[in-house]
């Protein structure tokens, strides 16, 4: 039996699996989540100051956080980088 694998790029397969969007948008979010702690471990903020200068809950600063949470709005992340004095910047390409 051959191999219909075989030769295939990872893209094709997580398109062929059906996952492929879930997988890419899992990954934009492990990576802004690994950002905004990089910076906020950079600039010696702590969870504390970070949840007043939103002015929101330590829940809601823990789901941010949270790579694993996908439920984050974009108001949310643009008021994140803002406090963190950073911009969010989005583009289809």
């Amino acid at each position: 039996m051959k191999n219909k694998a075989i030769g295939s790029s990872f893209d094709d397969f997580l398109v062929e699996e059906g996952i492929a969007e879930a997988v890419e948008a899992g990954a934009i979010k492990k990576i802004i989540a690994y950002q905004l702690q990089e910076t906020i471990e950079k600039e010696h903020i702590t969870k504390t100051a970070l949840v007043t200068r939103l002015d929101t809950s330590r829940s809601a600063v823990d789901r941010l956080l949270d790579p694993e949470n996908e439920s984050i709005t974009l108001v949310t992340l643009k008021k994140a980088a803002n406090v963190l004095g950073k911009k969010l910047r989005f583009e289809l390409v």
